[in-house]
């Protein structure tokens, strides 16, 4: 059994890649078709890539990867993703070539509260079966696989706006580690802004009523796994099974569900892994000052 490893140089940020975009792993001379990888190795990041000719499956730190029909894929790092990730090429004949792939560790936004976190009151029983109505129906819409390719392309801003919050931001109560964000919000002001789809992609949920958490929920799959969830909306534009094109209207921002003030909150996740999308578009355009 052939089994190489490739550790890449440099902090793991950025585009990645060796050898005009390729990840070679020693003794490349002894083989001509390797990954190609482009994207940001860092806690929170992602990869698009290219499987080696030849190989007929794909494991990503142990669990298969699905691969297009033209040999591209995808990969991505959960905010707390550890120092390293492995991504195996399987071959016909048995053959593995195994990569380490190093994952640059994120300076998070911590504060640190010297306080307990505030006491409440426990859920009431009503309330706490409609939550698990409405968590079964987010799980069960993520189930599902759907022939999107949004996945492929440079995303862009579901809308224009002050950055209201950060991915990955946390309290930390006397101890005590609150939620991280999970997602960017991005305050326009009012609510009725309308917001766009940042990339290709099946509306996969489309709520016809406020869950009691995020507001009026419109979820988009763009394919391989990766999805967007946009949260607090005032109105939808879309309904699920929709397919929609990058930069077309699905939504406007508002103030449903716990929010304290009209925001978009934009996650994304690819599998259980929850993503930076700060990461996958431009800067911000700035914002006239009104």
């Amino acid at each position: 059994m052939d089994r190489r490893q490739v550790v890449l140089g440099g902090a793991g940020a950025g585009l990645v890649g060796l050898a005009g975009g390729a990840l070679w792993p020693a003794h490349a001379a002894e083989r001509a078709d390797t990954f190609a990888l482009t994207g940001q190795l860092i806690q929170g990041g992602f990869a698009r890539g290219l499987a080696p000719r030849g190989s007929h499956g794909l494991l990503f730190n142990g669990k298969p990867v699905p691969v297009a029909p033209d040999g591209r894929f995808l990969i991505a790092f959960d905010r707390d993703a550890g120092p390293e990730a492995r991504l195996v090429a399987e071959f016909v004949n048995g053959t593995l070539i195994d990569y380490l792939l190093p994952i640059a560790r994120r300076a998070w936004r911590i504060e640190h509260i010297p306080i307990g976190p505030r006491p409440g009151t426990a859920p009431s029983e009503a309330f706490a079966r409609r939550r698990a109505a409405e968590l079964e129906r987010i799980r069960a819409a993520r189930a599902i696989e759907r022939p999107a390719e949004g996945w492929r392309q440079k995303m862009v801003w579901p809308a224009t706006g002050r950055l209201s919050g950060r991915f990955g931001s946390q309290r930390i109560y006397n101890g005590t580690p609150g939620s991280y964000h999970s997602g960017t919000d991005i305050a326009t002001g009012a609510s009725g802004t309308p917001f766009v789809a940042p990339a290709d992609g099946v509306v996969m949920l489309a709520a016809d009523s406020p869950f009691s958490l995020e507001g009026l929920l419109l979820m988009v799959d763009h394919g391989m796994g990766l999805n967007s969830a946009f949260l607090h909306c005032s109105a939808l534009a879309v309904k699920a099974g929709e397919t929609v094109r990058q930069g077309q209207v699905i939504g406007r921002i508002g103030a449903t569900g716990r929010a304290t003030g009209p925001h978009l909150h934009w996650s994304l996740k690819w599998r259980d892994s929850r993503l930076d999308p700060e990461l996958f578009v431009p800067p911000m355009p700035k914002v006239p000052v009104q």
